[in-house]
């Protein structure tokens, strides 16, 4: 089971590789935070969104946790437009 709420049908191939990847991450954390995004915006992502959402998955998950857990600052070319989005997504989802 990958915990997703969402279908990847209506996707393109690249969204639903994206989508996958965010599900399918080697922590469970990570698999929350990214496929939990994933889930609620994938659709709606634009292309550039889409390219840096790609980028940010290269980072190792124990430095990509810790940066969105408050832990460590992100390196630079990984603090993106989509990376403020995810970390606004984690921010509310602690609120409820």
């Amino acid at each position: 089971m990958t915990g997703t709420t969402r279908s990847s049908a209506g996707l393109d191939d690249r969204r639903k590789r994206l989508l996958f990847r965010c599900w399918h991450r080697g922590t469970r954390e990570m698999d929350l935070i990214l496929g939990g995004f994933a889930d609620a915006q994938i659709a709606d992502l634009s292309d550039q969104d889409v390219a840096e959402l790609e980028n940010l998955l290269e980072v190792p998950d124990p430095d990509l946790y810790a940066a969105f857990s408050g832990g460590a600052p992100l390196a630079a070319e990984h603090a993106t437009g989509i990376f403020t989005r995810i970390q606004r997504y984690v921010d509310e989802a602690h609120r409820r």
